[in-house]
């Protein structure tokens, strides 16, 4: 339990370094005893999370300790997303820039080099307004929380129009993964519009690397490394 926690501090702050979230988004993990509840730190920039920031939910977003401290308005998506796929052992929910115009258009986010493969090949969007009109774009009920996870399905990745991301998967270091290398895929998809029409990775190509990304191997290679490139001094 110790060693899931630690590390969810420091997913927070990998997550911060590379311009994932920034003073807003949020990290999560399933409890690693109980299936019904997940961690998630208190209101606050990732950055700086420590240890004792961190709050154990039940799936239904209620604290267990809340201890006084300000809770994330949003973590209906994480409780959302975690009660429709017990396979998801960790949530990221991130407004990385490079995203958003993929939610707000008719550009595919697609898979554009092999380390974007992670990503899937299909990335649906979600559209809060479809379903809920005229909102503020937060996603802090039950009912938006369980129809992101619709939208989701059995996907790693749901854009949300003009809001961000949220991301699921088996591990959090392969949320974290994930994460880092939409960014970097959006970015990429950006600029090769730019040159002229774009070759994406084929389906068959994304099932391929995908599935060597997502062992051991690379996983902890990349959590590795940046994890030596953050403080981890005060966790």
């Amino acid at each position: 339990m110790d060693d899931a926690l630690r590390d969810l501090v420091i997913a927070n702050r990998i997550l911060a370094a590379h311009n994932v979230v920034d003073a807003f988004g949020h990290v999560s993990i399933r409890h690693p005893e109980r299936p019904d509840r997940y961690f998630l730190a208190c209101s606050k920039g990732p950055a700086g999370v420590t240890r004792a920031d961190l709050i154990e939910f039940t799936l239904e977003n209620e604290p267990i300790d809340q201890n006084g401290r300000a809770m994330y308005a949003e973590r209906a998506i994480h409780g959302g997303i975690y009660q429709a796929r017990p396979d998801v052992m960790a949530v990221c929910h991130n407004h990385s820039a490079a995203t958003i115009p993929f939610g707000v258009t008719s550009v595919p986010m697609r898979p554009i080099f092999h380390m974007g493969s992670v990503i899937g090949a299909h990335v649906p969007t979600w559209d809060i307004a479809d379903e809920f009109g005229d909102t503020n774009l937060l996603v802090t009920t039950h009912d938006q929380g369980a129809s992101l996870a619709k939208t989701l399905a059995s996907g790693r990745v749901v854009l949300m129009r003009g809001h961000g991301t949220a991301v699921a998967g088996r591990t959090l270091k392969e949320v974290v993964f994930t994460c880092v290398y939409l960014q970097k895929n959006a970015e990429l998809v950006t600029t090769a519009r730019t040159f002229g029409d774009v070759r994406y990775l084929s389906d068959g190509e994304v099932e391929r690397a995908a599935q060597l990304l997502s062992e051991p191997l690379s996983q902890n290679r990349a959590w590795e490394a940046w994890s030596d490139a953050i403080d981890t001094s005060k966790l």
